[in-house]
């Protein structure tokens, strides 16, 4: 790659000092328009210069930056004005002529405009998808939308994962989430679609964000306010599957003065039967014994959760703003399985009968203060976070077990029961400056610092009671008090070497220090360490169809506190889960390199390999023929991924587009007394077409099919599903209706199997996917155009609750 930079031959090219965008401003009369804003613009909104057209609507704007801009004018009574993307660098004199901008003649809450697919727009660090005003948006939550991103698929769990890698790390209007998976899911899945303004899709981030997350960064940017007085909307909807969930919610934006503010409240309850078939194989000395399982889970989750903020504009210069989330999650999980046992030599099989009640709540309340400052007309700004999050949870369970000896469920049994009681409480505190200075030659200089405080308290309860006798101690319960202290800095250079190349180079530091302490046990295990993370990106625009966008950072995915607790926990009598206090941090290299064809279409290739990679292990007693499962440090992962994009649009009224994505995957690591070396090559292919219709009538149709693939131990069979809605639109858009049916052919059936040294166990799982959901929303807008600053918050150390 250096070799073929440097002998770019216009590298050397010397660029001039000023480059100058020049036009006349006309309305449609042909009269000058004087006086009239015009700005060169980011496509990420940022502002890069600007001047003000003179009486007879000429305008000149003299810059020194290089960037890809657009030209936006604007003027009371007159329809804004934006031009085609280009690229602005010193040196060079463009001229728009004449540019005519028509009167506006009504209101914004009368026009709607609605695109087929969304707008993807490419930068050298992130994938920019506009959702707003798309169909896209329409009867969806963030969490379907998010799964239809590029790159991005979303499991039946709700885990996100990015170019076949989980560790995402999930923000929103760049700040964190800080919730566990589960809940994270049921959040998104609580916010409404058409709040959405644009996912931005990180693949490899820079160093301004924290390192931890092997995956990337997903960042999702809600709508701001865009009316001078009242903005926003309220839904309600439902789904069922087997079980009816409803969900509601309402955003409202409202702006006075220098005062802005805008609150959302979301209610989802998310309803789900898990049914899974499980045979497990035993080779024993006198023969093979057979574990044959099946399970159903019913689990209903319950979210009403709050986002709100208030901006105050101290001058057109500085910022204060504040943010607060809050949710409350409980859920209910009652699940039942029955177990038939043949035994080599007899006859007859043995019988276990489970049951499991279980459930738990979770209270969160995270607070950022922000404020953030402009320090002169070239771009350069200072800005400063400051968080504190808590939450708490309990969680109970009750594991009722019957033994027959013989397959008799109507004759005498044995019994025996698990009580788990596991409380948890957490705090986090954070703190960070960040500081931009723009400098000459279009270059831009970033550095900053970041503290993170955590500490969590994890006490579990286990008791046991044999037949109906009293409830005594299980000796794997287990206090757990974990410290954790982050200090972090980072600088990097943004520039251009000419009007084709461009590039950013960062270089963040960590230190690390962590304290677990089983207080039970009396066992403190301590880890101190520093890390530097390098992260590079370059820009090459070949021509005006066609770039190219390398990457390279490496990337530090902690362990969640949990899993660091030598906790035990039984799912059911012949398996259980526990903790390792061992867990080490895992370490990721990735390089990227994307290609574009006019700015649609995306061919992309990656590799990423993994040290300390965090994997479930699944261990065998053969003996007691139980299955043990923790998560454990693999020597090393590697992943190589192709991915093409190519949305097309058949007619004006049928749009399509299709992802295909190929993965190669290898895990070698030792397990016991074994050596685990697999590798297998997997492919993921998504086709969405997209309909609209006479009369407001707008319909979706999607089609997934995953291959066969390898994780850890496991193997994973292939398997699809479809889904498709319609959506009607009356009142001008302000009213719809959608309706949607998930995996319509019941066809989202997960088949696995482990066989690896002495294990030899076969999975299928079914969860209630197929279903149909209806979702009714109203939006209402009043007033004059206005715009809102966002607010930046800490990014990480939440997101590893679980």
């Amino acid at each position: 790659m250096l070799i073929y930079f440097l002998g770019i031959s216009n590298l050397a090219a010397t660029p001039k000092e000023v480059a100058k965008i020049t036009g006349k401003i006309a309305n449609q009369k042909g009269e000058a328009v004087p006086y009239a804003n015009v700005a060169l613009v980011q496509l990420d909104g940022a502002l890069v210069d600007g001047a003000v057209s003179d009486e007879n609507g000429n305008f000149l704007i003299e810059s020194t930056k290089s960037a890809k801009v657009k030209l936006v004018i604007s003027s009371i009574g007159y329809v804004s004005f934006s031009s085609e993307a280009f690229d602005l660098s010193p040196g060079i004199n463009k001229d728009f002529g004449s540019i005519s901008i028509s009167d506006e003649m009504m209101g914004l809450d009368e026009v709607t405009v609605k695109a087929s697919r969304p707008e993807i727009i490419i930068q050298p660090d992130k994938t920019i998808i506009n959702v707003e005003g798309t169909i896209m948006a329409e009867g969806s939550n963030a969490l379907d939308v998010i799964g239809r991103s590029p790159g991005i698929y979303v499991d039946q769990d709700g885990t996100i994962n990015l170019n076949g890698r989980t560790g995402v790390t999930v923000m929103i209007n760049d700040r964190p989430t800080y919730m566990s998976a589960t809940d994270l899911a049921n959040f998104l899945r609580s916010m409404p679609a058409d709040n959405i303004k644009s996912i931005e899709v990180i693949n490899n981030p820079t160093s301004r964000f924290d390192a931890e997350g092997a995956a990337g960064v997903i960042n999702i940017q809600l709508k701001k306010n865009n009316v001078d007085g009242v903005f926003g909307n309220i839904q309600v909807g439902g789904q069922y599957n087997g079980q009816f969930a409803p969900n509601a919610g309402m955003t409202l934006n409202v702006k006075k003065g220098k005062w802005s503010t805008n609150g959302t409240l979301n209610y989802n309850e998310y309803a789900v039967y898990n049914d899974i078939d499980i045979i497990r194989n035993f080779r024993l000395a006198e023969g093979q014994s057979n574990f044959n399982q099946d399970s159903r889970i019913a689990s209903r989750y319950k979210t009403p959760s709050f986002n709100g903020s208030a901006n105050y504009e101290i001058n057109k210069n500085q910022n204060l703003g504040l943010n607060v989330q809050a949710s409350n999650s409980s859920d209910v999980n009652t699940s039942s399985s029955g177990t038939v046992i043949s035994n080599p030599g007899q006859d007859f099989n043995s019988y276990i009968e489970s049951f499991n009640d279980a459930k738990g709540e979770r209270n969160r309340l995270f607070t950022n203060l922000h404020y953030d400052a402009k320090l002169d007309t070239l771009g350069s700004k200072i800005s400063a976070d400051v968080d504190f999050t808590i939450m708490d949870s309990e969680s109970s369970s009750l594991l009722d077990n019957s033994f027959w000896p013989e397959n008799d469920p109507t004759g005498s049994a044995n019994s025996n029961k698990i009580q788990t009681l596991n409380d948890m409480y957490y705090t986090i505190f954070t703190a960070k400056v960040d500081f931009t200075k723009a400098l000459k030659g279009g270059k831009t200089v970033e550095t900053g610092v970041k503290g993170s405080w955590v500490e969590s308290d994890n006490n579990l309860d286990l008791s046991r009671a044999e037949s109906e006798g009293p409830f005594e101690q299980d000796p794997n319960s287990n206090r757990f008090v974990y410290n954790e202290n982050v200090l972090a800095a980072y600088a990097a250079l943004k520039g251009s070497f000419n009007t084709k190349l461009s590039y950013q180079a960062g270089l963040r530091g960590e230190y690390s220090d962590i304290v677990g302490n089983s207080v039970t046990l009396n066992q403190v295990n301590k880890q101190s360490y520093f890390n530097l993370f390098p992260s590079v990106f370059v820009q090459h625009k070949v021509s005006d169809n066609y770039q190219i966008v390398y990457n390279a950072n490496r990337r530090i995915t902690r362990p969640n506190y949990r899993l660091l607790n030598p906790f035990v926990y039984y799912i059911d009598p012949l398996t259980s889960e526990r903790g390792n206090p061992h867990l080490t941090p895992q370490y990721s290299t990735n390089f990227e390199m994307n290609h574009v064809v006019k700015g649609s279409y995306q061919f992309t290739f990656g590799y990423s390999v993994t040290e300390d990679a965090f994997m479930q292990v699944f261990e065998q007693d053969q003996a007691e023929r139980t299955t043990t499962t923790f998560t454990d440090n693999f020597d090393q992962t590697r992943n190589a991924n192709f991915r093409a994009i190519v949305p097309v649009e058949i007619k004006k009224w049928w749009t399509t587009s299709n992802m295909l994505q190929v993965n190669y995957n290898q895990f070698k690591t030792p397990i016991g007394g074994d050596f685990l070396d697999v590798e297998q090559v997997s492919f993921m292919v998504r086709s969405q077409q997209n309909f609209t219709l006479p009369k407001g009538f707008k319909v979706e149709v999607m089609g997934m099919y995953l291959g066969p693939q390898i994780w850890g131990q496991g193997s994973i069979g292939g398997f699809g599903w479809v889904d498709a809605g319609v959506t009607k639109s009356v009142m001008k858009d302000k009213l719809s209706l959608s309706v949607n049916g998930t995996d319509l052919f019941r066809t989202q059936v997960i088949r696995a199997n482990i066989q690896f040294a002495e294990i030899d166990t076969n999975f299928r799982q079914y969860r209630s996917n197929q279903g149909m959901r209806f979702t009714l929303r109203y939006n209402f807008a009043k007033g004059e155009s206005f715009r809102v600053r966002s607010n930046t918050g800490s990014t990480e150390e939440r997101n590893r609750l679980d």
